[in-house]
């Protein structure tokens, strides 16, 4: 069991945040930095620290030792500890850092206009190096800095010309430029240094035999956009052996199927004339049995294929940002190339302590088992909601995925996480952000902020936080600007009105949005109610108890001779605001009784399109609430039929993780969503 803080790093005062050479090398940058040193004297034990903006990938003595650091507000970088004491060696050793920066602001980082990386190496308890003006730097110029972006979520598609790289771990590098010292460990920029939160990435590299397809056919004059070429060279292709030879002008491309989602870089291993291309890609579904490469001019603008431009000769093509897919697509362009590939993919995991699944009657073994593949593909740096299409860590989303990790894990870190990063990035308004770490308004969702609330209070009930009430404490000035603000936006009739540029809430769902929402002001008055609970138990005074009183009394008037409404006059309630009646209390005995019939009955019917004078159906996420309504009723065997049912559908069709809704049609409609994998939790 954990406590609650989080321990302190002590920060060498002779580290430094160290970077190119030129201030201005800040839009899709590589750098290479390189550190030499002598061991005289044997070691016991030693520990690297390295932390950078945003991303790095670290090798001691030409072994690649991992990659990180954990997305971080620049307020506090998390600062990684990797025990390297098996890869030192007494006389030389060196240390190679690669650090990408994509110069902007996503759904995993913020961008300050700078970038850069700071480490330190102790040696049997002492300091022994650290990152300064003594370091040499080079940008690495085999990537180019203009490119797409992956997706609307995402950093930049990786396109790189192996001729122009260099073997930059192991090269002569007294000719680079000295790094260049950006700020004190602690500043301006990043303002402070932590200790990681959550468990280090693993890896293992998995070699690819079996390709589901291969196809053969012309390669397209190619463009600025790998992505478009690829579609293009896909749908000129058809299935085929691969050949010997790839003459000028045709392509070859593997397919393999890892069998479910993942995190995973993949890679390659190929002989090259020199100029020729190859493509890596990744995908997460089939449509009619064939594969769904992603078109850009979507939703989400997904575009998950990188470029690398070969040289001459045997060489291994991979590239540095961690992807997501269940479909790895490699695509060799001709040009006396031999195409005797090798294929491989780093699958990365963020390892957790479990406990075994249970034994379960029927279809709901094989539900919990897809849940668990789903739940801990989406364990990366915290909660992510999807390995392919976002890997962005959204703060309502955490109240599911929590749930679900529960089943298989006493690991609080995660949750933690999310509590504390959210409190970090409270706005001037007081409000939380909806992405961690994001600067994202487009996203700005109101009923996160409650969802927050029901993360603090989660803490009592986690078999692995030992204090919860010390991370109320810790988070009570924020929980209280929180709701103060919240509260200035009730109207006269006393029911919160959403702020101007904000999303009520973040759901595909065929539900009203109408103001006054009922929904929306049933999250609010749970909210209040869990806040005023947990002000009772740390002693603190607080008038949320009579807030909430004051809400329950407005929201009567969303109430029909027929029924609940979704707003006064409109349409019937949903299944989700039904069960937050139940869960608020809003509706006690036989009337909770008979909503419960009613939110059971639509969940299992299995037709999912909108039927007319029943409520709108719950997505997979927010089943969840209705599970939570149905326990306090202590219909626990509800809960079970209606994940035999609707979870059980999935089984059946052969998904091996849960897909973010009942149906993933819609062209970035993701197969794997750690919040639909919550009744792992529930079994």
């Amino acid at each position: 069991m954990l406590a609650a803080a989080s321990t302190a790093l002590v920060v060498p005062g002779s580290a430094v945040w160290i970077g190119p050479a030129h201030p201005f090398d800040l839009h899709e940058t590589y750098l290479n930095f390189r550190f030499d040193f002598q061991l005289s004297d044997p070691l016991t034990e030693a520990t690297f620290f390295i932390s950078a903006d945003s991303r790095y990938r670290l090798w001691i003595n030409g072994v690649f030792a991992g990659r990180g650091p954990e997305r971080s507000w620049p307020s506090s970088m998390a600062v990684d500890e990797r025990r390297i004491t098996n890869l030192l060696q007494p006389g030389l050793n060196r240390i190679a850092v690669q650090v990408y920066s994509a110069g902007y602001s996503h759904f995993a980082y913020v961008h300050r206009g700078a970038c850069g990386m700071i480490g330190w190496l102790e040696v049997d308890g002492k300091i022994v190096l650290a990152s300064g003006p003594g370091w040499k730097v080079r940008r690495d110029q085999g990537w180019s800095d203009r490119v797409e972006r992956v997706s609307i979520y995402g950093t930049g598609v990786e396109d790189r010309d192996l001729r122009l790289a260099e073997d930059w771990v192991e090269a002569e590098a007294s000719d680079w430029e000295p790094a260049r010292v950006v700020q004190a460990a602690e500043g301006q920029i990043w303002q402070r240094l932590r200790p990681r939160t959550t468990a280090l990435p693993e890896e293992e590299v998995r070699v690819l035999e079996r390709p589901w397809q291969v196809r053969v056919g012309p390669w397209p004059e190619p463009t600025h956009d790998p992505h478009a070429d690829l579609r293009k060279a896909f749908s000129l292709s058809g299935p085929s052996a691969a050949p010997a030879l790839l003459p000028t002008g045709q392509s070859a491309i593997w397919v393999f199927d890892l069998g479910e989602s993942r995190t995973c870089p993949g890679g390659a291993e190929v002989t090259a004339a020199g100029g020729e291309s190859v493509l890596i890609s990744y995908a997460e579904k089939l449509r009619d049995g064939e594969l769904v490469l992603s078109d850009p001019e979507t939703y989400c603008r997904m575009r998950p294929t990188d470029r690398f431009i070969l040289r001459q000769g045997r060489q291994v093509v991979e590239g540095f940002t961690p992807r997501g897919a269940r479909y790895l697509v490699f695509a060799l362009m001709g040009g006396g190339v031999a195409a005797e590939p090798r294929f491989h993919v780093r699958l990365l995991a963020t390892p957790v302590v479990e406990r075994p699944l249970p034994r379960l009657d029927g279809i709901l073994q094989d539900v919990a088992a897809m849940c668990r593949r789903a739940t801990l593909a989406c364990l990366q740096d915290g909660f992510v909601d999807g390995v392919w299409r976002e890997s962005s860590l959204w703060l309502g989303d955490a109240v599911a995925q929590d749930w679900a990790l529960r089943g298989v894990s006493d690991d609080p870190r995660p949750l933690l996480f999310a509590i504390d990063m959210a409190a970090e990035g409270v706005d001037a308004e007081g409000f939380l952000p909806s992405v961690l770490p994001g600067e994202v308004p487009a996203y700005a969702v109101t009923d996160y902020n409650f969802a927050w609330v029901e993360l603090l209070a989660g803490c009592a009930t986690h078999p692995g936080i030992a204090e919860p009430e010390a991370v109320w404490q810790r988070h009570w000035g924020v929980l209280t600007r929180m709701l103060e603000r919240t509260a200035t936006f009730r109207g006269p009739d006393g029911l919160l009105r959403n702020p101007p540029g904000r999303r009520l809430f973040l759901d595909w769902s065929p539900m009203s949005r109408e103001e006054p929402n009922l929904t929306l002001n049933l999250r609010y008055l749970h909210a209040l109610q869990v806040a005023a609970e947990m002000a009772g138990r740390v002693g603190r005074t607080a008038d949320w108890g009579d807030q909430a009183t004051h809400l329950a009394r407005a929201l009567r008037g969303h109430r029909a001779p027929d029924g609940w409404r979704e707003s006064p006059g409109g349409e019937t309630a949903s299944q989700l605001a039904l069960a937050l009646l139940i869960m608020t209390g809003e509706v006690v005995d036989a009337e909770a009784d008979a909503i419960a019939d009613r939110i059971i009955a639509r969940s299992l019917n299995l037709d999912d399109a909108p039927k007319k004078g029943q409520p709108a159906l719950a997505s997979p996420f927010m089943h969840h609430y209705l599970f939570l309504a149905l326990q306090k009723l202590g219909r626990r065997a509800d809960i079970h039929a209606i994940i035999a049912a609707r979870w059980g559908r999935w089984v059946r069709d052969g998904r091996s993780t849960t897909p973010e809704n009942w149906s993933i049609d819609f062209p970035d409609g993701s197969a794997c969503h750690g919040f639909s994998a919550h009744p792992l939790g529930w079994l």
